[in-house]
């Protein structure tokens, strides 16, 4: 397989594109993230989701600490082709790091934003106290 493929992503100035993760049997969107072109080629070569850590400069493979692995299903780009989405599988039902279902909890209720959504599993009990 030819990495081509990677060429029809329109990567912003910073060379990344904003990738949403979506629970594919549920349709919920999980997190916003960000790819680069090696994050998304491993993605696809690993079929689990790689992305791009903005503030540590560097790759991060979903679930490395947690063990919260987003299989992927499907990648898909957008119709200006600068946006990607991944179908995934959710493994241990946490794609949040603060222990909830999605990073997406939080509602704007009377000018205030309040989190609406359970915490599935502490944040130490996930990464261990630091």
């Amino acid at each position: 397989m030819t990495d081509s493929w990677l060429d029809a992503v329109k990567w912003n100035a910073e060379g990344l594109a904003p990738v949403i993760a979506q629970e594919a049997a549920t349709g919920k969107v999980l997190t916003l993230a960000w790819m680069n072109r090696e994050a998304l080629a491993a993605t696809a070569k690993e079929g689990r989701a790689v992305y791009w850590s903005r503030s540590r400069k560097k790759l991060w493979r979903k679930g490395e600490e947690s063990g919260h692995v987003q299989v992927v299903q499907e990648i898909r780009l957008d119709c200006d082709n600068d946006a990607l989405l991944l179908l995934v599988e959710q493994q241990g039902g946490i794609a949040c790091h603060t222990g909830r279902e999605r990073c997406f909890y939080q509602r704007l209720r009377d000018d205030r934003w309040v989190s609406v959504e359970p915490v599935i599993k502490s944040e130490d009990e996930i990464y261990g106290k630091k």
